[in-house]
């Protein structure tokens, strides 16, 4: 398959030197010092045991029109990024050109395709103005829910930490040849692709455990197994998942673990620096609005009180906007903000 990778950072770098090494047809659509690595060397991969791999059969460019028309397009930036290359995005579509989203929280087609009291609603926090669902149209998307953790240690070079879960599935719960397809080639390049019939729960699920333990990181600098096993954080986080599973379960979701499973789960992974935490110890915009402002959306729009939410997004939007003036240049900028006023802070796993 021809396949154009967006965002050749830790999960796209990832992703497309499996693909490539697997015999697919790799483009990716990077910029600066990585885009001229990759161009010179290849993607290297190396991986959780040091062993190293690298993917010298694939295009690099930064001119979408370059890379031409594509079977799938794989969108890997994070989900405050995406405005920013959407616009060019189209240029890579075939007629029947499938998009697989591969970012954090809850995606700008939430409600698309998906029926009942909310269908076609948007989601303002991740799509302020709609352009994101306008240039890429539920129809052409494959959800996806994003598991492993890797890191992009120097231009052209990713380091894979742990995971290979990339579960797949129409937005409408459908089991087509396209997401098989797809799904398949993600397994020939040694991932495991499930494809589900509700991806929506298994967004979810992983958020459950973003939502909570990426903010309080964020704003404590502490690691995931000192936030599980501090007993006050402990109770925030629980608190925060509390209330973001009463969202969830009026918007019909059920979760497959139990609340003290997924902190726990966050608590064996150890000594891990969420990716919001990185963000903000390296200077960068972190990814607040998919993974705190989308929920906090959602709570206002089912009528669910999230209190701890709330002031918890307070806090990282403000430090998000402390440390802005010195992030690195070409950063996005973060989304306006869901309002969070007085009258809405009302009194009180898996890693990132």
């Amino acid at each position: 398959m021809k396949i154009a990778i967006i965002g050749a950072g830790a999960v796209g770098g990832l992703v497309g030197a499996r693909l490539a090494l697997a015999g697919e047809q790799v483009t990716f659509v990077a910029r600066g010092a990585n885009l001229d690595a990759i161009r010179r060397n290849g993607m290297k991969l190396v991986m959780a045991d040091g062993t190293e791999q690298v993917a010298k059969n694939v295009f690099a460019t930064s001119d979408y029109g370059a890379a031409g028309p594509q079977d799938l397009v794989i969108l890997a930036t994070k989900a405050h990024q995406v405005e920013a290359v959407v616009h060019d995005v189209p240029r890579l579509f075939g007629p029947d050109t499938a998009v697989i989203t591969m970012q954090n929280g809850i995606p700008y087609w939430y409600f698309q395709r998906l029926g009942g009291e909310f269908e076609g609603t948007p989601i303002r926090s991740v799509d302020p103005s709609g352009t994101i669902a306008r240039r890429i149209p539920a129809e052409r998307v494959i959800g996806c829910v994003v598991y492993p953790a890797s890191e992009l240690v120097a231009p052209g070079v990713v380091r894979h930490i742990e995971g290979n879960r990339f579960p797949v599935g129409e937005l409408d719960g459908s089991i087509t040849e396209r997401v098989t397809r797809a799904s398949q080639c993600l397994v020939d390049a040694g991932f495991k692709a499930p494809v589900l019939e509700d991806i929506r729960a298994e967004i979810w699920l992983k958020l459950w455990g973003n939502l909570t333990f990426n903010p309080i990181s964020a704003l404590s600098r502490a690691t995931l197994v000192d936030i599980c096993r501090d007993p006050a954080t402990r109770q925030l986080a629980a608190a925060m998942m509390t209330e973001a599973q009463a969202i969830a379960a009026k918007l019909g979701i059920r979760f497959r673990v139990t609340l003290e499973k997924r902190i726990a789960g966050a608590e064996k992974v150890g000594a891990h620096k969420t990716s919001m935490l990185q963000d903000v110890e390296a200077g960068r915009a972190p990814e607040i609005e998919a993974l705190v402002g989308s929920v906090v959306e959602l709570g206002r729009l089912t009528g669910t009180p999230t209190p701890h939410i709330d002031a918890v997004y307070a806090l990282v939007g403000l430090l998000a906007r402390q440390i802005a003036p010195a992030a690195p240049s070409g950063t996005a900028t973060l989304a306006t903000p869901v309002p969070v006023t007085p009258a809405t802070l009302a009194p009180a796993a898996l890693a990132a």
